[in-house]
């Protein structure tokens, strides 16, 4: 079937809310014309896979298609009418003003109709304004924090786009009636706006929590102490506990993405990372060579137990 989303998303018609989802992020990122400018099918595969996607993540507009009510456009399909189902009728839509006999050409009425589509004539036709798709790059902390940005259109005009607080990447924002003018009177389309979310240096995003890597050092993973840790909403000191491991997390309540229509908020997770002293600290290495001769801890001893068994 031309224009099938389930075909371009490479999905199958079982697929979950969250199946649709991954699939299109991860073709997002593989289509996406600015991340692959020397592709040069690249701009008519993220078209299609937009549109496909606009089609499967709602639930109602995806039912419609599996009902065959629209196609793969989300354009409204042709009920499947005969001429004669609307003879004798009181309103004969596939008259002009001339009229048609009974034994009138189907040929002939059929190209009628095309003729007062074309003019917006009889029968009242109308469609609605194609989509406007477009796609925008917005930094990590933006997309978190939310904020309001423009995007310049091909016709030079500049388009204000307010960006939603935890707003994740590959999702798309529609702006209603900002797309094409309608014909014979139908209504304008919307604009679509993909957001693809800048990937940050520091933090990443698992949901609605943020994941950071925090260097300690060797002391302080040791000894514990209060540190200094970044968060998507400013600095905050964070309590290292004696005998830190790496790769221990520590959690900040609420510290990440707000949820879409609350005031609740993820978590922060804190991953620790030990980052030893420069080789040339001598004063360091001295005291560890004592203390290696004496002390009596091995850290694989279980580990080691459970290879021989």
């Amino acid at each position: 079937m031309p224009n099938d989303p389930y075909v371009a998303l490479g999905l199958a018609k079982t697929a979950t809310a969250a199946d649709i989802k991954k699939a299109y992020r991860k073709l997002v990122r593989t289509s996406h014309p600015d991340l692959n400018p020397d592709d040069a099918g690249a701009e008519a595969r993220f078209k299609e896979i937009t549109a496909a996607y606009e089609i499967l993540k709602d639930t109602e507009t995806r039912t419609r298609f599996d009902a065959g009510e629209i196609d793969g456009l989300g354009a409204e399909r042709a009920q499947r009418q005969y001429y004669r189902d609307f003879a004798g009728g009181p309103v004969n839509a596939y008259q002009n003003r001339e009229g048609f006999g009974s034994n009138a050409d189907p040929a002939d009425i059929f190209a009628e109709i095309l003729r007062n589509r074309a003019r917006g004539g009889a029968g009242g036709f109308q469609s609605p304004g194609a989509h406007a798709r477009y796609s925008l790059e917005v930094p990590f902390l933006e997309a978190a924090k939310g904020t309001k940005t423009t995007i310049t259109l091909p016709d030079g005009q500049s388009l204000s786009v307010a960006i939603p607080r935890g707003t994740e990447d590959g999702q798309t924002l529609r702006l209603r009636g900002k797309g094409a003018a309608g014909f014979g009177g139908g209504p304008t389309g919307d604009a679509l706006i993909t957001v693809l979310v800048r990937p940050h240096s520091i933090f990443q995003r698992e949901g609605n929590d943020i994941l950071i890597t925090l260097p300690i050092s060797f002391d302080e993973a040791i000894l514990g102490g209060k540190v200094t840790a970044p968060t998507i909403d400013g600095s905050v000191q964070v309590t290292i506990p004696a005998n830190a491991s790496p790769g221990q997390i520590l959690r900040l309540r609420g510290r990440g993405i707000e949820r879409a229509g609350t005031k609740i908020k993820g978590d922060q997770k804190i991953e620790l990372k030990i980052v030893v002293p420069p080789a040339d600290n001598q004063s360091l290495r001295a005291f560890l060579s004592e203390w290696r001769k004496t002390q009596s801890f091995e850290p694989r001893a279980d580990f080691m137990k459970e290879v021989v068994a």
